[in-house]
């Protein structure tokens, strides 16, 4: 059976199974929680997939705020767990102050890739390549002509998400309208769906009837909401076609729980260094399952695998958004 130990305001209980947890992986969600449907619970789904496969138990915390955030990180280290895989772009100045401490601790990182630091592999995504398939679809599903995006924290991260959806949406039809807004400045825009549902409907009296929702939490409300208006939403990092049938157009698929598996999976061997996933790796991606059958036709199955391989073969240059902290299609 899988072990899973809440780490905050347990010292004591950490004290007690240090010993069982030695070698044990450990896995710090980012805010939002390990059942955001989206980022985290991605990461959660491929611990899970671990363990049920080997039998193994990993130690786990969900972060309540982020003075959190060096505490876990030392207290996971100090319990033997190993390695210590963190989620989101805001472990990165903790991880550079505590894995240097703990030299014979691997750590893993998902979602940065700039720190110099010995004992720490990181994972970072082509999100923008996803990004860019799935906007492709958005303007092929469109009828109004207006399609929207919604981020989460207003982040370079998530504008690399927008742009690539931009560029997409613009190839298909380049006097597409693109409605763009962010949910907040703080980390608390990852799990406000309210927000996010306030959002989805001002983005729909201006037209837009396909709307693209990358923001953790947030985006329950979003694809909530524009199943309840009728028009489509587009899901993000998991496959979340399952959480309204037939309303939602695809998911763009970050496979981070592909990542963490195969951290736990290579355990206190795990590789270090800076590793980029992206189309060519299968690091990203849109969903098709019978959820979303009827809604992705032939021509657009076709249309979009067609630019798949014109990027992986370097035939189409999707540009990111942080080559110079711009988008060439659409202004944040």
């Amino acid at each position: 059976m899988t072990l899973m130990k809440s780490l905050m305001g347990a010292a004591a209980s950490m004290a007690l199974t240090a010993g069982a947890a030695l070698a044990d992986p450990a896995l710090i969600f980012d805010l939002g929680g390990k059942f955001d449907k989206s980022f985290n619970e991605a990461a959660f789904a491929g611990a899970t997939k671990w363990a049920e496969e080997t039998g193994g138990s990993f130690l786990e915390i969900e972060l309540q705020s982020e003075a959190q955030r060096e505490q876990a990180l030392r207290r996971f280290a100090e319990a033997g767990a190993n390695p210590v895989i963190t989620m989101g772009f805001a472990m990165a100045d903790p991880l550079s102050t505590v894995a240097p401490d703990y030299p014979d601790t691997k750590f893993v990182v998902i979602d940065v890739s700039w720190l110099d630091v010995a004992n720490l592999r990181q994972v970072a995504f082509a999100e923008h390549e996803g990004s860019y398939l799935v906007g492709m679809m958005a303007a092929l599903a469109s009828e109004t002509g207006t399609v929207g995006f919604v981020g989460g924290m207003d982040v370079p991260l998530i504008r690399h998400f927008g742009c690539g959806y931009a560029q997409g949406a613009k190839a298909v039809n380049p006097d597409i309208n693109i409605v763009a807004n962010m949910t907040g400045t703080t980390p608390a825009a990852w799990n406000d769906p309210v927000k996010g549902s306030e959002l989805t409907k001002a983005q729909i009296s201006q037209g837009a009837d396909v709307i693209y929702a990358a923001a953790g939490g947030t985006g329950v409300g979003v694809l909530q909401t524009a199943a309840d208006e009728g028009i489509l939403s587009i899901g993000v990092d998991s496959n979340q076609n399952h959480l309204h049938p037939g309303k939602v157009l695809t998911s763009m698929l970050k496979r981070v729980d592909v990542a963490v598996y195969d951290a736990m999976k290579a355990g206190t061997d795990v590789e270090t260094g800076v590793f980029t996933l992206g189309l060519s790796e299968n690091g990203v991606g849109y969903a098709l399952d019978e959820n979303n059958a009827d809604l992705v036709t032939d021509e657009m199955k076709a249309t979009v695998d067609e630019a798949r391989q014109k990027i992986i073969d370097g035939e189409i240059d999707v540009v990111s958004y942080y080559e110079n902290d711009t988008c060439p299609a659409l202004s944040f």
